[in-house]
């Protein structure tokens, strides 16, 4: 493991080792609370980008949109719902990235800018650096065993314990600024390590061990109770930009990000993909859905970035037959709805597949694609 890799779990163990001395602790204040939500009923979703879905325990779905946080009622028998609601229209302007429910019940909602939110279906709880959070933009939302909640931001990773937050920040280098930027091609180059990448959490999760998964923009990590160790692939190459992390029902743990689509059995590594992945699910029947981005050869362009030639890229939502994941050439099915940017995937209670683009959110019932805006695509 290299120096940096050294520097960056010693401050991540100090977040997450509560016996840990040294810790950012900072008690959350108790006034920042809003009243009751105005809520605003709409007769469609979101019109934006959709980056994130849940369904709750009640069988609403959840979408963390950058037009705000929408709910829409999926109880009725058919699974339609009615109308769909803003809950952060009339509290917040910010983009909105991650949407979470805990074990509580209570609603947790991402933002870019403006930190985290906590719906307790009534009123809302506004939580930020001034509060104790590690960043502003939180692209992630995890509950741990023990029911804390834990955050990745573009500062680092922070554990709220209804209390009080614990918080990771490294020195290696400044912190993101608005002139920043990522490009893909960033990771075909190792990155440096004052860069700020490093520090920007996309994915936590807690494995059935008790082992915690961590993927940033920089490297991936896991911690096993006394020791942080880089992952990396049978190459030794360190997995990068990592965007998705989920364990699946026999405890294999899937990587999704610049590097493909990974599964780790507990001893190895097995690629399915080297098509960039965004998000991972996977459904009731064991069966892996990702949304992904497929190269398709040149499109005579060449990048201002780096000066290389741009590849012509299409974005695919493929489904891994679990009965086939680990075979040498698994069954995929690919379906392509040409909708831009495909972002979060969710199977609703009914069987649905719901997915979030750069143009809202679709539902897919395993023959049509219905548009929220009225508009079907046959398949």
């Amino acid at each position: 493991m290299k120096n940096y890799s050294q520097i960056y779990a010693l401050f991540l163990v100090l977040v997450f080792c509560t016996s840990c001395k040294g810790q950012n602790k900072t008690e959350a204040a108790k006034e920042n609370i809003t009243p009751e939500t105005k809520n605003i009923v709409t007769p469609s979703g979101p019109n934006g980008i959709v980056r994130n879905i849940i369904q709750d325990r009640k069988g609403n779905i959840w979408m963390a949109a950058f037009d705000g946080i929408y709910r829409y009622d999926a109880r009725l028998p058919d699974g339609q719902g009615k109308s769909f609601t803003n809950i952060t229209n009339k509290v917040s302007s910010a983009r909105f990235f991650s949407v979470f429910e805990d074990s509580k019940g209570n609603l947790w909602f991402g933002s870019i800018g403006s930190g985290v939110y906590c719906y307790d279906g009534k009123s809302l709880r506004n939580f930020t650096t001034k509060e104790g959070l590690a960043g502003n933009d939180v692209s992630c939302i995890y509950e741990d065993k023990a029911g804390n909640i834990c955050f990745g931001t573009g500062s680092g990773a922070s554990r709220y314990d209804g209390k009080s937050f614990r918080n990771f920040t490294t020195n290696e280098g400044p912190p993101a600024t608005q002139a920043d930027s990522v490009h893909v091609s960033v990771y075909k180059h190792q990155l440096p390590a004052v860069s700020w990448m490093h520090n920007d959490v996309n994915a936590i999760i807690e494995d059935k061990t008790g082992r915690f998964w961590f993927g940033t923009r920089g490297n991936t990590f896991v911690y096993d109770g006394k020791t942080f160790t880089t992952i990396t692939n049978k190459d030794g190459k360190p997995f990068t930009n990592v965007r998705s992390i989920i364990e699946d029902k026999k405890g294999n743990i899937w990587l999704g990000g610049y590097d493909g689509l990974w599964c780790y059995n507990g001893s190895t590594f097995t690629n399915l993909t080297r098509d960039f992945v965004g998000y991972i699910m996977e459904d009731k029947e064991g069966n892996i859905w990702t949304s992904s981005q497929r190269n398709n050869g040149l499109d005579g362009g060449f990048s201002a970035y780096d000066g290389k030639p741009i590849l012509k890229r299409t974005w695919v939502i493929s489904r891994y037959d679990g009965k086939s994941l680990l075979d040498k050439k698994p069954t995929v099915t690919e379906i392509m709805p040409d909708k831009g940017m495909l972002c979060g995937i969710l199977e609703a209670n009914d069987g649905s597949i719901w997915f979030g683009t750069s143009i809202g959110v679709f539902r897919y019932d395993g023959k049509t694609i219905t548009s929220f805006n009225g508009k079907e695509v046959r398949k």
